[in-house]
């Protein structure tokens, strides 16, 4: 509060939900890769995930609208507190030549998203059962008002910050 002037504990920012998303664009052929995909996901997030489908027809991807090409969970509250720290204090330094994650990939809103390459740095994922190995972007929703606030919020809950 007394770093950026605020008057009401209420205008502190806080963490407000943490949006995990996988786009599988493999599902248009193989309907046993969103299976997998979904069993990951509900594994990382503890939370059934949903599946999330076309908009538009593309011909030149074999694509109709109505096909599922992705997973998305929304994870508030509690799951959202232990996703994040097992995030911070599991998942990201077991990623291989992990400096940090970058300070630049805030939205202009406090908002910070960050992609990962593969869903096995979890430790619920079982490696020998894994069919592929997929990416798995995670967008961390703050009610900061700006990047600067965001990213003191996100360095003082542990996020592991690239120093440049």
């Amino acid at each position: 509060m007394e770093l950026y002037g605020y008057k009401n504990i209420m205008q502190v920012p806080r963490l407000e939900k943490v949006a995990l998303n996988i786009g599988l664009g493999e599902a248009i052929q193989d309907a046993k890769a969103l299976e997998a995909a979904e069993r990951d996901v509900a594994a990382i997030s503890g939370q059934h995930p949903v599946i999330t489908r076309a908009k538009k027809s593309i011909a030149s991807f074999r694509l109709r609208s109505g096909m599922p090409i992705g997973l998305k969970v929304t994870l508030r509250g509690e799951r959202m507190y232990h996703f994040f720290d097992k995030l911070v204090n599991a998942a990201l330094p077991r990623m291989r030549e992990f400096r940090g994650v970058s300070p630049n990939s805030f939205d202009g809103q406090g908002n910070y998203t960050l992609g990962l390459k593969e869903q096995i740095v979890f430790p619920e994922i079982d490696y020998d059962k894994v069919d592929k190995v997929r990416g798995l972007e995670v967008s961390i929703i703050t009610t900061a008002n700006t990047d600067d606030e965001g990213r003191h919020l996100l360095e003082l809950l542990g996020m592991p910050f690239a120093r440049e």
